[in-house]
């Protein structure tokens, strides 16, 4: 039988990654400009890479969902860029 795209798409597994916060528990490490989800604590990875690179080798993944606050986009968007990896981000609504 072939599936049509959206059966495929129906058929995987979507990953939702929670990157959102302001940087204001870690302080001073984390900034708001930089939480702690977006920084390396424990190697070279920051704690959103590290999380994405948990997902290599799962089978039947889509691109994951990164969940983060508008100010941080373009900062979550270039650490997937560094690990060659691809996904999706949905802003966290203010207020």
């Amino acid at each position: 039988m072939i599936l049509t795209n959206i059966e495929k798409f129906m058929n995987k597994i979507l990953p939702v990654v929670l990157s959102g916060g302001s940087g204001t528990r870690l302080w001073p490490l984390s900034r708001e400009k930089y939480p702690k989800q977006l920084l390396p604590l424990v190697d070279d990875l920051s704690m959103l890479q590290a999380t994405i690179a948990r997902m290599d080798g799962i089978a039947g993944l889509a691109e994951p969902l990164l969940v983060c606050n508008e100010e941080h986009r373009f900062v979550v968007a270039e650490q997937m860029r560094l690990l060659g990896k691809r996904g999706k981000v949905l802003l966290e609504p203010f207020g």
